[in-house]
C-alpha cells in the first residue's frame, strides 16, 4: 500500500471535524493537482492499482485514496468530507448519495462482487457450508447490517435457510477478513475478491445461494469537486478496458 496515496477514513475524519475541510485543493504539494478518491474497502488493491497507471497517464496528479465501508464513505461525504470521485460496494448507498444531490455524473455500475466463507487456512472450526455459521461455539464475523457485506450476509442467510450467530459485526469487510487472517475468527463473511486477494492467508469455502446475492458496485463523480475533469477521467478508467481487466483479474464480476 502506497502511505502518500491512500487515505485512511479516520484521517478524513478528523479533518472534517477540526476544520471543516481537507484535501480536495486545485494543486498539492509541488503544484500537483489531487484527485481523492473514496471508494469501497473491497476494492483496495484494484483502486491502488488503478490509480498508480491514471498518475503514470497525467503529469502533475496525484490521486489520494480513502477506503472504508461504504456506508461510512457516505456519512463522511454528506457531513461535508470533500473528495471528488464515490466508489460504493452497493446500489443502496449510492442512492443516499443521490438522494442528498452530491452526485456530479450519472451513478454507473462497474463491477459485482458475491460473498464467500473465509477461514483460516488449517479451519480450526471445521466450518463446511452457511449452516455452521449458526454454530455459537464458533467465533464467526460479519460486517454490520448497515455496511453492504453486512446487508448481503443477511440477505444470503435468508436464501439458504439459516442464521447466523456474529460474534462482531464490523464496519468493513477487511475488518472481517483481518480477523480471520489474524486467526481472532473461526469463520467470517467476505467477498469472493477478498479472498482472493488474501492469497493464501485465508481458505475460502462456497456458498450455493451466494449467486443469487450480487453486489452491484456504482461509481460516480461528486458534485462539488474542484476536478471535474480529472474525476471523470478517473471515473472513464474504471468503466473502461483497463479498468475493467485490473478488476477482472482481482475476481470481480461484470457488470
Amino acid at each position: 500500500m502506497n502511505p502518500r496515496r491512500t487515505t485512511s477514513i479516520l484521517a478524513v475524519l478528523v479533518c472534517v471535524l477540526a476544520t471543516g475541510a481537507c484535501g480536495g485543493d486545485d494543486a498539492g504539494d509541488g503544484g500537483e493537482r489531487v484527485l481523492t478518491v473514496y471508494a469501497a474497502a473491497s476494492l483496495t488493491a484494484s483502486f491502488e492499482e488503478l490509480a498508480e497507471r491514471f498518475e503514470a497517464a497525467n503529469d502533475g496528479v496525484s490521486v489520494e485514496l480513502a477506503f472504508a465501508g461504504s456506508s461510512d464513505l457516505v456519512a463522511q461525504i454528506t457531513s461535508g468530507a470533500p473528495a471528488d470521485v464515490f466508489a460504493s460496494a452497493d446500489q443502496s448507498n449510492m442512492d443516499k448519495l443521490t438522494a442528498e444531490g452530491l452526485e456530479g455524473s450519472a451513478p454507473e455500475v462497474f463491477a459485482t462482487n458475491t460473498l464467500q466463507i473465509a477461514v483460516p487456512p488449517d479451519n480450526p472450526g471445521e466450518v463446511s457450508d452457511l449452516a455452521d455459521l449458526s454454530d455459537e461455539d464458533l467465533a464467526v464475523v460479519v460486517c454490520a447490517p448497515e455496511v453492504p457485506c453486512g446487508a448481503a450476509a443477511l440477505a444470503l442467510a435468508e436464501a439458504a435457510g439459516t442464521t447466523l450467530a456474529p460474534d462482531s459485526e464490523e464496519q468493513s469487510v477487511a475488518d472481517v477478513l483481518g480477523k480471520v487472517r489474524a486467526g481472532e475468527a473461526d469463520a467470517g463473511l467476505v467477498y469472493v475478491t477478498d479472498v482472493i486477494a488474501a492469497a493464501g492467508d485465508v481458505l475460502g469455502i462456497d456458498v450455493p445461494e451466494s449467486d443469487a446475492v450480487v453486489n452491484d458496485y456504482p461509481i460516480a463523480t461528486l458534485a462539488d469537486s474542484d476536478q471535474a475533469e480529472l474525476a471523470q477521467a478517473f471515473v472513464d478508467l474504471v468503466l473502461g478496458e483497463q479498468g475493467q481487466a485490473v478488476l477482472a483479474e482481482a475476481g470481480f464480476g461484470t457488470p
